[in-house]
């Protein structure tokens, strides 16, 4: 049953519309926490590495993920920033067509994954082109000249979704590899990854499935390719005997090659925590409930606050969990819903971003939210000095 907020610790008169950027802190992470901080690190030291599970975790963590996302056990391993898993699996996808020389993205995909492709081909300096086309041109622009296509699946802004299923048959047709963003996906629907038959996915784990600022990635790998993926990054924990010290890199015969370095335990344990909250969620039910919300949301604005245009997809069906609207007035008016305890965010030039997730939001919260908007675009208030925040 939806919502589950007794589940998540939300400050009392708080309206949390930001789940698309950071989730809100499971009740049990706290507990668990201190117990593997106290308990093991302080009780058992060194030994917890073997004693207590947490050298499994990355591979175990990534077990949870894989359910949320679609995946099969032993396709997804978690560890390091988002930005290192784009650069991980672009690498390999480009290992993967040595004779081809074009990265294709589009130009609503998350500025770091362009930069950390920018990098990448720069540092390999061999003539490729990183082209960036508008999201509606992606599918028409995906030919036998293509060495991997690298997207978003949910645009960060506005929450406008890609056909998944559609542009990753139309890469594997061309030959090119398929990298998908899951960033703003995971957590927020149903995902398919290994129906899809993409070759890679990433993503965060700190919007939509709670686990805490800076909680680490993950990257998935169809199964019939992970003992042919070549890692860039090659740390000793993607090693298939890291203990044996060996001078030669050999890398892992699975996921777990793409390991880098030594796993944050007491975040990974946040997020592991934080993972169970998923044990009990039918995806197709949140999505569901995560509509009807966004559809309620976006009624209202649209009969109370005329000023406001609506930058996400009408149609729910291309639409992610996140509605976003313009205005020239948006930062300000962002700042004035944060003063009154409705926590949105702002990204420029005039977007303002509204997190719909129903573990913890439901309808007298979009309500009472549409409330608090229309008075502060009716009455101009975020010229106000008392709406100003913080």
């Amino acid at each position: 049953m939806l919502p589950r907020k007794e589940l998540f610790v939300l400050p009392e008169g708080l309206i949390y519309l930001n789940g698309n950027s950071l989730g809100p802190l499971p009740k049990s992470v706290a507990p668990r926490l201190d117990a593997v901080v106290s308990g093991e690190w302080g009780e058992r030291l060194i030994r917890g590495w073997f004693e207590c599970g947490w050298m499994e975790q990355p591979a175990r963590v990534g077990n949870q993920i894989a359910r949320i996302i679609g995946a099969q056990d032993g396709s997804v391993v978690t560890g390091d920033t988002l930005s290192i898993k784009v650069y991980q699996a672009l690498a390999a996808a480009l290992e993967m067509r040595p004779n081809r020389k074009i990265v294709l993205s589009d130009s609503g995909n998350f500025p770091s994954d362009l930069y950390m492709a920018q990098g990448l081909l720069t540092s390999l300096d061999r003539d490729y082109e990183l082209r960036i086309v508008a999201p509606e041109e992606v599918h028409h622009q995906i030919d036998a000249s293509i060495a991997a296509v690298m997207l978003t699946e949910a645009d960060y802004r506005t929450g406008r979704r890609h056909d998944m299923g559609l542009i990753s048959r139309a890469a594997q047709d061309s030959g090119a590899v398929m990298i998908w963003d899951l960033a703003h996906s995971a957590g927020a629907f149903p995902l398919d990854v290994a129906g899809c038959g993409c070759e890679f996915a990433v993503g965060c784990t700190y919007k939509f499935l709670n686990g805490g600022p800076g909680a680490p990635a993950f990257i998935y790998i169809r199964p019939d390719l992970a003992e042919q993926t070549v890692p860039a990054l090659s740390g000793w924990l993607g090693h298939e005997s890291p203990f044996a010290f060996e001078a030669k890199y050999r890398p892992a015969p699975s996921i777990e090659r793409m390991r880098v370095g030594t796993p944050p335990v007491i975040q990974m344990t946040a997020l592991e925590e934080a993972l169970r909250v998923w044990e009990s969620v039918d995806m197709h039910e949140l999505h569901s409930a995560s509509i009807a919300l966004s559809e309620r949301f976006i009624s209202e604005i649209e009969a109370r606050c005329p000023s406001l245009s609506l930058a996400s997809p009408r149609d729910p069906a291309v639409r992610g969990s996140h509605v976003s609207l313009t205005s020239e007035h948006g930062q300000a008016v962002m700042q004035a819903l944060a003063a009154r305890n409705v926590i949105g965010d702002f990204r420029e030039p005039d977007i303002m971003r509204f997190g719909i997730t129903p573990l913890y939001i439901e309808e007298k919260d979009i309500l009472a939210a549409v409330d608090v908007l229309e008075d502060i675009m009716s009455n101009r208030l975020w010229d106000s000095p008392a709406s100003k925040y913080p």
